[in-house]
């Protein structure tokens, strides 16, 4: 269970740089692909912990989960063949203390990852660090043409409570489209 303690300002500098472990197996339907753990998330040790992401409430919205899961239970989404990577694995304060090389590094990492797990789909959480790190500066929210193998890519906006331009009901909506694509190649 998580800490309802806050963290100190010095906790959360000593997380900075850490990794947080891929939860992936091979053949997933869906692996999510976060932009980079923060600081919060690195110190917990769980993928998108801090309080006010909405990753977790925005699943189960879009019907990804039967429940809205927590953070420490993110690996009981490999039994419904969902996983959770990002494209650069060191923890930032903010995304936007990577660097264009950073992500650019990180992407071609996250191509080989897909080649060797084989999802259905990659979701990447974020538009603009898709565009850099697969260098597609006009790509939409939604499908690519771009696969990874037969690995599909979509991209669907980054669930931050930072992120204004997608409150909840429409990040639900947004990540139900994906839902609904992949329970469509499933049939």
């Amino acid at each position: 269970m998580l800490s309802t303690k806050s963290p100190t300002k010095e906790e959360l500098a000593a997380a900075s740089g850490k990794n947080v472990p891929d939860i992936i197996v091979p053949g997933l339907k869906v692996i999510f692909c976060g932009i980079n753990p923060g600081l919060y998330t690195a110190l917990k040790g769980h993928h998108f912990a801090r309080p006010g992401n909405r990753f977790w409430p925005t699943l189960y919205a879009a019907g990804f989960t039967p429940e809205k899961y927590q953070p420490h239970q993110e690996e009981d989404l490999l039994q419904l063949g969902y996983g959770i990577t990002n494209i650069v694995g060191r923890a930032t304060a903010n995304a936007a203390d990577l660097s264009k090389t950073e992500l650019i590094e990180g992407g071609i990492e996250l191509v080989e990852k897909m080649i060797l797990y084989q999802p259905q789909v990659l979701a990447l959480l974020g538009l603009s660090a898709y565009r850099v790190a697969f260098g597609k500066p006009t790509a939409e929210i939604g499908l690519q043409e771009q696969t990874i193998g037969q690995t599909k890519l979509w991209v669907l906006p980054n669930p931050s409570g930072l992120n204004a331009h997608f409150p909840p009901k429409k990040l639900a909506l947004v990540y139900g489209e994906l839902r609904r694509y992949v329970e469509q190649l499933e049939s």
